[in-house]
């Protein structure tokens, strides 16, 4: 069976970089968005036009520079947000607006003191007049998660009609469980009148550490668009992290879904985000973090240097890291003191082994990681003893 392909949306400068202290200039908007291209990325969405001067420039920029993927500018369902878009992105050369509105009860009351009926009044005619300027108008229904399916599947229905190409199904507070998301976009692709003309589009948020699972529930059931960031940055816990879910279809073969994304470009694209953005990584991150490939659990350690495959799904080379790292600790064992010896030029017999794992768990017990410099002098107080 044929790989279907999941279209990967990056919001890494617009919803990325709404992260407290994430405040990117221009240029550094300009190195993220080349890289990302070069990465693969199927869509950019370069910034909110409307919301200042600079996410303006920006905009406009980025869509000068982008060679490969389309570029976006996001806008609430109001003419002078979407005139603003299309004027930012007068340069692209695969242009996309993305207007939508508040779905859920809770918007449509507090947010907006409407009703339902005047939601997809004016849902239909914020995608009818960006329809206007660009022919690919993408439609979000702000808190779908949270929107009930019979009335969610009424409003995209009107976006086709009024011409969207995608209906974003953003789960904007990250409240669903897998299976709820799963199957509100199954009933969306189920029931929605038109659907085969448009992409659905999964937009998760992490408030409960869903995310990624939702983004690749939503595409085992029917959605082709993912929207995500580098390291999962965004609102609140963040988005559905790039990373996550492009290795997830990548090791899952058999889900027959798969994204143009460089994987090996992975840990060079996460490590030029977070010092352009000032946000460390953190270690345990999963396929990006500092500790993603390394061991120090001497059983684990013991495994990996038989055999990478017995603790790692994932080859590191794939995602860009060198190797996988052995880092000793008072938890280690004498196979992996051994291998890192051999790694800095000392091949030890058994009993030297035993002797040097006596001297090196001393030192472990002292400190966090024992590192190179203590091997050596641990080996240079050995070949005094010996002589």
């Amino acid at each position: 069976m044929n790989s279907e392909k999941i279209e990967i949306f990056d919001t890494t400068l617009r919803d990325g970089e709404q992260v407290p202290g994430c405040k990117l200039n221009t240029e550094q908007k300009l190195i993220i968005a080349e890289k990302l291209d070069e990465l693969g990325v199927d869509i950019i969405e370069a910034g909110f036009p409307v919301s200042s001067p600079g996410d303006f420039h920006a905009v406009s920029e980025i869509s000068k520079l982008v060679k490969d993927a389309k570029v976006c500018g996001l806008t609430r369902a109001n003419k002078n947000d979407i005139d603003v878009a299309a004027e930012a992105l007068k340069y692209a050369k695969r242009p996309r607006i993305h207007t939508g509105i508040g779905t859920s009860d809770s918007h449509i009351k507090f947010k907006f003191n409407s009703t339902r009926e005047t939601i997809i009044e004016r849902a239909t005619e914020a995608v009818k007049y960006a329809k206007t300027f660009v022919e690919d108008v993408e439609f979000y229904a702000e808190d779908a998660g949270r929107t009930d399916n019979e009335y969610l599947a009424r409003v995209c229905e009107a976006a086709i009609k009024a011409g969207a190409t995608v209906l974003n199904i953003p789960d904007t507070t990250g409240y669903c469980l897998p299976e709820e998301y799963g199957a509100k976009i199954k009933y969306l692709k189920e029931n929605v009148k038109g659907i085969e003309k448009a992409i659905l589009s999964c937009h998760c948020h992490n408030d409960l550490g869903l995310a990624t699972a939702n983004s690749v529930v939503g595409a085992i059931n029917g959605a082709r668009q993912i929207e995500c960031t580098i390291n999962g940055l965004g609102e609140r816990a963040g988005n559905t992290a790039l990373e996550e879910v492009v290795m997830v279809f990548r090791q899952h073969k058999d889900l027959n879904l798969q994204t143009n994304i460089n994987s090996k470009m992975l840990n060079e694209m996460s490590q030029l985000v977070s010092d352009l953005m000032g946000m460390p990584v953190q270690p345990n991150k999963a396929i990006v973090g500092a500790n993603a490939f390394a061991h120090s659990s001497g059983i684990h350690q013991d495994g990996v240097i038989k055999n990478r495959e017995t603790y790692e799904i994932i080859d590191p080379a794939d995602v860009g890291v060198n190797a996988s790292s052995i880092i000793l600790t008072a938890r280690s064992g004498r196979s992996a003191l051994a291998y890192r010896f051999k790694n800095i030029g000392f091949d030890v017999t058994k009993n030297e082994l035993d002797y040097l794992y006596q001297e090196f768990l001393k030192i472990a017990d002292l400190k966090k990681e024992v590192v190179n410099d203590d091997l050596n002098l641990i080996m240079e107080a050995f070949a005094r003893k010996v002589v």
